[in-house]
Formats: structure tokens, sequence, C-alpha cells
């Protein structure tokens, strides 16, 4: 059984490390915990990995956050991956750092990527996990603290964060959606 992770982020350098891209970034560590290398492939930059008889396919979308529809659809088509078995990854200002909470549906929150994602697939009905980036911003700073870099507080903390997030994501893939959320969503 196939399922299709995708890391939100922006694509460059200028993007590495900030807030915006931590979807990126988990799914660079799941590449790094199974030991296999993104390639470029159409709209993204893809791996693939087996664990326990699933296979995990790992999309970095190049498109830019507000075009991260096009990626998905390409490779849910490309791969015969439904919605169901689609995890989005992504940053949420709504919830404190690193606070993982797993969904399996539900609207895009204010997050451009998942609206670009909806708007394409013509569904909320898709899993996603977001990640805590809190939200200590001056009002009408929204935009400058998501493309920011962390805190070193913050810094210090990801690590292990994003390790949480990674092991949601392969519990997904091998339990569900439900019962990966009874399991992570209060850690």
């Amino acid at each position: 059984m196939k399922h299709l992770i995708v890391g939100l982020g922006n694509p460059g350098p200028e993007y590495v490390g900030t807030r915006h891209n931590i979807g990126s970034d988990v799914v660079d560590h799941l590449a790094r915990a199974f030991e296999v290398r993104f390639a470029p492939g159409r709209y993204a930059d893809r791996a693939e990995f087996r664990h326990k008889g699933r296979s995990f396919i790992l999309l970095k979308p190049q498109t830019f956050m507000n075009l991260s529809g096009k990626a998905v659809r390409y490779w849910m088509d490309q791969e015969d991956v439904p919605a169901e078995r689609v995890l989005v990854v992504s940053d949420d200002l709504a919830l404190p750092f690193g606070k993982v909470r797993l969904r399996s549906s539900g609207g895009a929150g204010g997050h451009n990527g998942l609206s670009h994602i909806i708007e394409v697939l013509g569904t909320e009905a898709f899993p996603r996990l977001r990640f805590g980036i809190g939200s200590a911003f001056p009002r009408g700073r929204q935009s400058e603290y998501v493309l920011g870099r962390w805190t070193p507080e913050e810094q210090a903390l990801l690590p292990e964060r994003v390790e949480l997030a990674a092991k949601a994501v392969v519990q997904v893939g091998l339990l569900g959606i439900a019962q990966a959320m009874g399991h992570f969503n209060n850690r």
C-alpha cells in the first residue's frame, strides 16, 4: 500500500530553516532516517522508502507554497494514491511551537498551501499533520514571522519535535489516521 507524504515549503536556499518550511524539514528527516535521497521530478523532489510492507513516497513541492496543489495532484495521479492516503505536513500559526496535530480532514485554516491543495483536489478530505510554529509576532507581521528563522530557544527544541512529527507520519501509514491521532495529538 502506497502513502504520499507531502512536506510543504518553499523551494530555494533563502527559505531553508524558516518556519514555513517545517513540512519540508519533516520529510527531509524521514529521508535521512530511512537513508533515501530526493531526486528532482515534475513539480516536486521525490524520494521513496518501504517500511513494514508499506511504501512511503516523500514529496517536497517545488512550486512554491501557494501552488502546492499542482504537485499533489500530479503525484497522486502518477502513483495512483487516493486522497485518504495523502498526508500533508504543514506549519500552523494556531498551534504552540512544536505541537503536532493530526487531522483526517478539515479546512485550510488560513494556510495558502493547504488552500491551493483543497482547491485543486476539490475536497478537504485528506489527512494532514500540522506542526505548531506559534504566533509570537506583532500585528501585521505574520508574513515576516512565517518566513522568518527559528529563535535559538526553538532551534534547540526543534530536533525532538521534528522527530515526533516524523514518527507520527510513519504511524499514519502503518496504523491509519484515526489510531495515529490517538497516539500523537496530546503529546
